[in-house]
């Protein structure tokens, strides 16, 4: 009996052995990457700065309006001379990574033009091209212009003389 008992725990071992399955884990990889793209950059354009041109006034105040594409139009006692002078709205040149979509950001508030007379005159109600609202889209090699135009707001007999306004800054970022 004690054969037969010995017999049978050697079958019972080799057979949980014999259907015993080997345990296989499966294995799956994957790699990592990152791009580093051109920063977006944002530079004045050669004779990039806004002028407004040459302004004749009267009695009367009023405004020059000077769009993205360098148009000019007038309100009130201010009149706009045959001889232009410079008429230019800002330039900036954007530069990133192509076909990349960008805000941009002007100014919002009015600053002020200095000059040795007075009073000083302000300039505001600023406009862009492309637009703040849509934002530019870079071309294929990475760039693109940004003109900015606004509103020169002219006091009744203003002094002739050549105004300056402190610098004013354009924003850009990628979207």
């Amino acid at each position: 009996m004690k054969n037969l008992l010995l017999i049978a725990i050697i079958v019972l071992g080799f057979s949980g052995a014999a259907f015993a399955q080997p345990s296989v884990g499966v294995t799956a990889t994957a790699t990592s990457s990152a791009t580093i793209i051109t920063p977006i950059a944002i530079a004045k354009s050669t004779a990039g700065d806004m002028n407004f041109g040459n302004v004749a006034v009267s009695g009367t105040g009023g405004t020059v309006i000077l769009s993205p594409t360098n148009a000019r139009s007038f309100t009130g006692g201010v009149a706009l001379p045959t001889i232009l002078g410079t008429v230019a709205s800002a330039s900036f040149d954007v530069t990133g990574l192509g076909g990349s979509v960008y805000s941009i950001t002007i100014p919002t508030t009015s600053i002020s033009a200095i000059s040795g007379a007075s009073p000083a005159m302000s300039v505001g109600t600023w406009t862009s091209f492309p637009t703040v609202a849509t934002g530019g889209i870079l071309d294929g090699s990475g760039k693109q212009t940004v003109k900015v135009g606004a509103t020169l707001t002219v006091a009744a007999l203003q002094p002739a003389g050549t105004y300056i306004t402190p610098a004013f800054s354009v924003t850009v970022n990628y979207n």
